[in-house]
């Protein structure tokens, strides 16, 4: 096996930093904390780097170790955070940003639970196969299937409940 060099690294980090802090928004709902969790993300792709085979392979980990940080970071939610109403968005342009529904999309996704919220972004915001999907998050495509089910169901309902639709929540048209 060839060794890789850090020319290859920045190169992966420059490549799949965008792509990574727009996952770990729709996460999070947090640009600030999306950048912490990448750069978080990276760190573990960096002690694993001479382990990765190819490109592919290392972007792969890094979109797997920013799903990680994130479900990580919302069991273990430091004593010295205070939530606040509402946190300002410092974040760059972004098509996700620019969207007029941006923030109703954010605050259905923050109800969704964290592996279910995985699920629904890495298939329908990443564009992910359930079998890809089930390779990121280490368990089967049927758990894949069925959170990703029950992930659409509670984004649904909490939809219904943003917009007050009453024919979401009964599921009549």
């Amino acid at each position: 096996m060839a060794r890789r060099d850090a020319g290859e690294f920045t190169s992966i980090v420059l490549g799949s930093q965008p792509a990574l802090r727009r996952t770990a928004f729709l996460m999070c709902g947090d640009w600030t904390l999306a950048s912490d969790f990448v750069q978080e993300a990276f760190i573990r792709v960096y002690r694993h780097w001479p382990r990765l085979r190819g490109d592919a392979e290392a972007r792969s980990y890094a979109r797997k170790a920013v799903i990680s940080v994130v479900i990580d970071a919302k069991r273990r939610r430091s004593s010295t955070e205070v939530p606040v109403d509402q946190v300002r968005d410092v974040g760059g342009p972004d098509d996700a940003e620019r969207s007029v529904d941006r923030e109703l999309l954010t605050r259905c996704l923050a109800q969704v639970p964290a592996r279910q919220r995985a699920c629904l972004v890495l298939r329908y915001y990443d564009d992910l196969s359930v079998s890809e999907v089930a390779t990121v998050l280490g368990v089967s495509d049927g758990t894949v299937k069925s959170q990703t089910a029950r992930g659409l169901a509670t984004l649904q309902a909490a939809f219904a409940r943003e917009t007050d639709d009453e024919l979401l929540v009964s599921g009549r048209e």
